[in-house]
């Protein structure tokens, strides 16, 4: 069954089917990391139903989103919710595997790409029966590996790269970014409160940068009360007198 929900009052609607991955807090964590700018060219692997995408135009409008995803029944819902929103000038999707990047797109496409990845590698826990669910948590259609390689060619010389992943594949993430000549320069851990474990990682790396790792403050999801912080009522568009 189809879902429609708005990202804020007057805001961009977006869709989810419960035969797919359904969108999660990571996803709108993600859509703050980019350092967004007037004109980028942004690409989104595994876009799924294109939340990310609307995330970002929501927050800068003047962006040309291009989203990448294996599922055909994602790609449809992502294409409606385009059309819902009178993007379509702006934000395109194509089906296709993102490990055939090379004859997708010339070199040096996009000025920022981003990724809300498979977490997970194909042979570690149990497997989801669904396979629109599997592909989206494990590592079964393309590993990390393949998604850092695609976004190294994606990338202009100086682009960057976005996603979220789990912090016990940190050291994962890191060689691959740098095995794909994308240099890790920022890293932000995501906490449900101040002085927990993290729970999730932010990253951006640069095309060809040059080594250097920014480790910036973490995320904090809730206060001691148990309430959002007021970064993550931002990132869901809360405005202050909304809340209670």
């Amino acid at each position: 069954m189809e879902h429609w929900e708005t990202l804020k009052p007057g805001g961009y609607r977006f869709v989810y089917d419960d035969g797919l991955f359904r969108p999660g807090t990571d996803t709108f964590l993600l859509s703050s990391l980019p350092r967004l700018k007037t004109g980028l060219r942004v690409c989104d692997l595994g876009c799924g139903t294109g939340l990310l995408g609307l995330l970002l135009l929501q927050r800068q409008p003047d962006l040309c989103v291009t989203g990448v995803d294996i599922q055909p029944a994602a790609i449809r819902l992502a294409e409606k919710a385009a059309a819902e929103n009178r993007l379509q000038d702006c934000l395109t999707f194509q089906t296709a595997d993102l490990r055939d990047a090379k004859g997708l797109f010339p070199t040096g496409s996009f000025d920022l790409v981003v990724c809300n990845p498979p977490y997970y590698p194909s042979a570690s826990g149990r497997m989801a029966a669904e396979t629109a669910v599997r592909t989206a948590r494990s590592e079964v259609s393309c590993t990390l590996e393949d998604i850092c390689r695609a976004a190294s060619h994606l990338l202009r010389w100086g682009g960057s790269f976005c996603l979220v992943h789990k912090p016990e594949r940190l050291t994962d993430l890191l060689c691959a970014l740098r095995q794909a000549a994308v240099e890790p320069k920022r890293l932000r851990f995501v906490c449900k409160t101040a002085g927990a474990a993290p729970s999730l990682l932010l990253v951006e790396g640069r095309r060809g940068g040059r080594p250097g790792l920014s480790i910036e403050a973490p995320l904090i999801l809730q206060n001691t009360g148990g309430a959002p912080t007021p970064e993550v009522n931002a990132i869901y568009f809360r405005q202050q007198e909304d809340m209670p």
